[in-house]
């Protein structure tokens, strides 16, 4: 496994942090903080019962939030994806992969808070070109705005972006956090 700055302590506190301000989720993240109990590695992108990967949400002017088009999953996501080794802690990972999928410059990014405004556990399906079977991603989201454009998209992992309504937005939960963040 490999070593990554963002440390299991880092990824504990926050989470607690974040069940301090939303216990009523304690139940669904219980299995995180087993994981984390257990001495898995969830900042290794091969522990496969569960890996932390950082989200953006990404709002801008007009309130829409920023989704990209995922080219191996074939869908349309927010921002965000694996941790590496350069990242410190969570929110730079968000900041990082958002910059690197959209061309947004970071410098052109402000951060709404410094707390995750969600932490979604979702399944991925199996990927045998990468030799990965079905697994779990523990993204940990970060809201942010911006008043740029997109730039430059990744294309080795993005088709596609596109400004969308919030309320475009499947998770009821989330879509209500950002609207509460952002007013």
């Amino acid at each position: 496994m490999i070593d990554l700055p963002i440390t299991e302590a880092h990824l504990r506190t926050t989470l607690t942090a974040y069940l301090d301000e939303h216990p009523e989720e304690q139940p669904g993240l219980a299995p995180v903080l087993d994981l984390l109990d257990s001495g898995a590695d969830l900042t290794a992108r091969r522990e496969f019962r569960g890996h932390a990967t950082a989200g953006a949400i990404l709002s801008g002017p007009d309130g829409r939030i920023l989704h990209v088009h995922h080219l191996a999953l074939d869908k349309w996501l927010l921002p965000g994806g694996h941790l590496e080794s350069v990242d410190e802690a969570l929110l730079e990972a968000a900041l990082r992969e958002l910059t690197e999928e959209t061309g947004i410059p970071a410098d052109a990014v402000t951060t709404v808070t410094h707390r995750p405004v969600h932490i979604d556990v979702h399944p991925i399906p199996a990927n045998d070109t990468k030799g990965e079977p079905d697994h779990q991603h523990i993204d940990f989201r970060f809201l942010f705005r911006t008043t740029a454009d997109i730039g430059q998209l990744q294309a080795e992992e993005v088709t596609g972006a596109a400004w969308r309504d919030a309320d475009t937005i499947g998770d009821q939960t989330l879509r209500q956090r950002i609207a509460e963040a952002l007013r």
